[in-house]
């Protein structure tokens, strides 16, 4: 015994003892009322100072799993349970065993079928991935993230590290307040809720609007980002999708289906660098969106995904400014693709009376938002750091963008472009392209990519799309891929 303990990484030697040892009784090699070996001699067997040993054995006592005899040392204590870790069973009898997978209900079992994640694309190590539309973490400026860390701390930190409110931390609840009027939103008569994210704020209101004694009716783009499918999927809508042209979702095609089905309980729409196709909706049917939803009384649920990362042209008020004092839109933000993902910080903002519903699920799911990651953030931005990090990360994502359009132009010219802006381009290449032998070719060759079936609503649709995501890809990788990808693509319209 004590042969196998090894020092691992730098964390302190003596919690390491400590836990080596517990784990030695939670398994049953020590048993209760057993001595242990002394301070001096644990030292020699585990070779760490006998003053580690005296800690660690503190520790010990401290958490009940020994106890010290004044004179004779320290012994094992007796442990409820312990024999069911040591011999499988509460009882001593076999390990109780249950069929997890067969008590999933629909719910878990679509959830699974619907994870990206887990049907994903792996290439080797070393693969060019353009999969990815994450922020490039070389530009993260982490002394203005450090600097706001501490300064926040330094205010108020005692208050940071205990229970914050469901409906978010009030400093950055006003911040973002004023930001969003600054974008030409009328806030009298909103609220906001911060959430973990757009994927939190996203559930939260649908698991509000979805209709009790029936499967709910969306209508939003297609195609359109996955995870929003997923949800909607999850949360038993049924998802009828209009068709993007250049400058947004097709209106006429919109107009025919609500003259068909009026009964929609909502529409979720990304007006701005649309996911995937990158598409910003034009002024025009912006106006002609709204007045349909205006007419047909529909809930528009709109995501902020990608507003700031406007490269060239005007900017385009989001379609909740556009609603004035109207409520008809629910607005979902984060800086996720454009600031710092890991904090998982997103709001939704809309009117007083549903924010005020939506704060008790919230706080029913998870209380709270990180109250830490709030009050960094907030720092960050009363910093005046936002505005200029998103001129640097502007500078460096429309080089990006630039550099990958002209490489497509020049290795893809079978394909056609959609991207305004944001981390990506759309691809849609002849009817002969499909995309997902296409990626198993390119995959061969070290080159991966994002089908676009996974986007689009109704299975079979896509087929001969994908979006290609540069923000993390360095230049030579993004000719060299989309070089490979170019030369994969060929051979299939030859065949």
């Amino acid at each position: 015994m004590f042969q196998d303990f090894k020092l691992v990484g730098d964390r302190p030697v003596a919690i390491q003892v400590k836990e080596y040892v517990k784990r030695l009784i939670i398994k049953g090699s020590l048993q209760g009322d057993q001595k242990l070996p002394s301070t001096r001699e644990m030292s020699g067997l585990l070779q760490v100072s006998r003053n580690t040993v005296i800690a660690a054995y503190e520790g010990l006592e401290d958490d009940g799993f020994t106890y010290a005899i004044p004179g004779k040392g320290s012994y094992v204590a007796t442990m409820v349970g312990q024999s069911a870790v040591a011999h499988g069973g509460a009882d001593g009898s076999a390990a109780w065993q249950i069929d997890w997978k067969a008590r999933m209900n629909e719910y878990a079992v679509s959830a699974v079928e619907l994870d990206m994640m887990k049907q994903g694309i792996r290439g080797k190590k070393g693969a060019i991935s353009f999969t990815s539309i994450a922020p490039d973490e070389q530009l993260f400026d982490l002394g203005d993230v450090r600097r706001a860390f501490m300064d926040r701390m330094a205010i108020e930190g005692q208050v940071l590290l205990n229970y914050g409110y469901a409906k978010g931390y009030k400093p950055l609840i006003d911040y973002l307040m004023h930001y969003m009027e600054n974008k030409g939103v009328d806030i009298s008569g909103k609220d906001m809720l911060i959430t973990g994210g757009f994927t939190e704020g996203f559930d939260i209101v649908l698991s509000a609007l979805r209709p009790s004694a029936r499967r709910g009716a969306a209508i939003c783009e297609n195609p359109t980002h996955h995870t929003a499918i997923k949800n909607l999927k999850l949360q038993g809508f049924e998802i009828t999708g209009i068709p993007m042209e250049r400058d947004g979702m097709d209106v006429e095609r919109l107009e025919a289906v609500l003259q068909k089905q009026s009964r929609f309980d909502l529409a979720y729409l990304t007006p701005s660098y649309h996911n995937p196709t990158g598409i910003v909706m034009s002024p025009a049917k912006r106006s002609a969106v709204m007045k349909l939803m205006m007419r047909y009384r529909i809930p528009v649920i709109e995501d902020g995904f990608n507003e700031e990362l406007r490269y060239s042209g005007a900017h385009v008020a989001p379609l909740i400014a556009m609603a004035g004092q109207g409520n008809g839109v629910i607005y979902i933000g984060s800086f996720s693709k454009v600031l710092f993902p890991g904090l998982r910080v997103g709001w939704v903002l809309g009117d007083r009376a549903l924010i005020d519903t939506l704060e008790s699920i919230k706080r029913a799911r998870t209380i709270h938002t990180s109250t830490i990651d709030q009050s960094i953030l907030y720092q960050y931005l009363l910093n005046g750091n936002f505005d200029k990090y998103v001129k640097k990360a502007r500078t460096e994502y429309k080089r990006k963008y630039e550099l990958t359009k002209a490489c497509c132009e020049a290795y893809l010219p079978e394909a056609q472009l959609s991207g305004d802006g944001g981390l990506h381009l759309f691809l849609t290449f002849p009817t002969g392209v499909n995309t997902r032998r296409l990626l198993e070719a390119c995959t061969e060759q070290g080159v991966i990519f994002t089908p676009g079936d996974k986007f689009f609503i109704q299975e079979g649709e896509g087929t001969n799309t994908l979006r290609l995501g540069f923000s993390r890809v360095t230049d030579e990788n993004i000719e060299r891929g989309i070089q490979i990808i170019g030369e994969q693509a060929r051979s299939f319209l030859e065949a």
